[in-house]
This record gives structure tokens, C-alpha cells and sequence, in this order.
């Protein structure tokens, strides 16, 4: 018998090759590679996944370093896309992977993901609403699993992050909207990872302002850890969802 160690040793303790090979054939979106999407990605493709999705239009800048798993000085000014790409790659060679710099379009989402192969779970770690809401309606449509991360800005204790319908959701900005918005389009049941922690008061923003408002990347701080441990509990929802491992209620 042999005793070579392999990348799958660990997982294989814990999972069985009946889930593993599972995880070898699934096919999973990740629709966003930030801070959240970029550790959900890695976790996905350390966790077996075979197929993976990557899907990102922005290039890596130095605000990312701080949270992303793709961003360094050396990948500084690359795609996410091509980056994630090389990461997943470096993981996992075995695997397949459709990696792309594209802009989802409200409007063309349907048409531009149905270019890809049909997705078994689809992880939306975009921050923009309308994205978010056109990706719900397509992913309920077509009967495809979704998990969608809310709001991470300004937050401190990830221990107050949770699995939850939208229905279900409280204090988070982000969710309100969508909950609102969600009922208007008739999405139902939309599972989101969220955080009941009220946000934090930004520090003063830097620069003068002639009068305008404050950008996004002056008023929405982010913790070195909290985004990747939003990205790490959305791939293990995945995984245990594959694997038939995770509960079929949401708080």
C-alpha cells in the first residue's frame, strides 16, 4: 500500500472519497474576488472543488493588501481574475478553471453567466445591489443554490456573523435593502451570511472634500481578518452543502 502524503490526505479523514469525489465534480461560482470572495475562493479549491468559476473586473490595488488572499506588492495592478486564476491553479492543478475580467451587467447577467458550465452552488461576494439582486432572481430561476454575502464594513467581532434567510436578517444596512428590494421581485428564501453587529464610526476621512462626499474607500474601513473569515464561512457552507453536511434551516 502506499504511503505517498497527498494535498487530500486531511480532507479525506473528515469527508470520505465518496464526498471528495462530490467536491471534484461540483462546479461552483464565486462572483466577486475581494476580500470575501478571494478567501472563499481559496478555501473552495483547498477543500476539493473541482470546477470553480472566478469571476472579478477590478485589478489589485494597495488598499486590498490588507484583507484580500490575492493581494500583494508583487500582484499589485494585476486582474483579481488572472491572479485568483494562478492561485487555484498552484492549489489545485487537477482542477478546472473558468477565470474571467468582466463587469456583471444587471441586465446581461443571465446571458453572460449562462456562458460558463451550469454552476451546482453559486457564492455572490459582489457589494454592489443591483448585481446582487439580478444574480438572486437568475440563481432562483434556474433552481441554482445561492449564498450571498451581506455587509462587512466597519464591523469588528466576526463571532456575530450568521446564516440566515433575508427574511430573517436585522441591523445590517446592507441586508435592510435587500430585503426590501427582494420582496418587490418576488425572491424568496434568499440564504445570505450576515452580521447583526451594528457598524463602527469611520475615523475622519483623509483629504479635503470640495463639498462632495466622501468615497467608499474613505468611509467603508475593513479589519485585516474580517472578510476573509466571511469568505471562509461561505466555502464551508458550500462544502457541506455538496457534501450533504449542512442544516436545512437558517436562523
Amino acid at each position: 500500500m502506499s504511503t505517498e502524503e497527498t494535498a487530500l490526505d486531511r480532507l479525506r479523514l473528515v469527508l470520505g472519497d465518496e464526498r471528495l469525489e462530490t467536491l471534484f465534480g461540483s462546479c461552483v461560482y464565486v462572483l466577486g474576488l475581494g476580500g470575501v470572495g478571494s478567501s472563499c475562493a481559496e478555501a473552495l479549491a483547498r477543500g476539493g472543488v473541482g470546477k470553480l468559476v472566478l469571476v472579478d473586473r477590478d485589478v489589485v490595488t494597495p488598499s486590498n493588501i490588507n484583507r484580500q488572499a490575492l493581494a500583494f506588492h508583487s500582484t499589485l495592478g494585476q486582474p483579481k481574475a488572472d491572479v485568483m486564476r494562478k492561485m487555484v491553479r498552484d492549489i489545485n492543478p487537477a482542477a478546472e478553471i473558468w477565470a474571467t475580467s468582466m463587469f456583471l451587467e444587471k441586465d446581461r447577467i443571465a446571458e453572460q453567466l449562462s456562458a460558463f458550465p451550469k454552476p451546482d452552488y453559486v457564492v455572490d461576494a459582489i457589494d454592489t445591489i443591483s448585481q446582487k439582486l439580478a444574480i438572486a432572481l437568475w440563481c432562483q430561476e434556474a433552481q441554482i443554490p445561492l449564498v450571498s454575502s451581506m455587509g462587512g464594513a466597519n464591523k469588528l467581532d466576526p463571532t456575530r456573523l450568521r446564516f440566515s434567510r433575508i427574511e430573517r436578517t436585522n441591523v445590517d444596512s446592507l441586508a435592510r435593502i435587500m430585503r426590501k428590494e427582494c420582496r418587490k421581485r418576488g425572491i424568496k428564501n434568499l440564504q445570505v451570511l450576515y452580521s447583526d453587529e451594528p457598524s463602527k464610526p469611520t475615523q475622519t476621512p483623509r483629504g479635503e472634500h470640495d463639498g462632495g462626499r466622501p468615497s467608499k474607500g474613505e468611509t467603508l474601513g475593513t479589519m485585516s481578518y474580517y472578510p476573509p473569515i466571511m469568505g471562509q464561512m461561505l466555502a464551508s457552507k458550500v462544502i457541506r452543502d455538496l457534501c450533504g453536511l449542512g442544516e436545512n434551516k437558517h436562523a
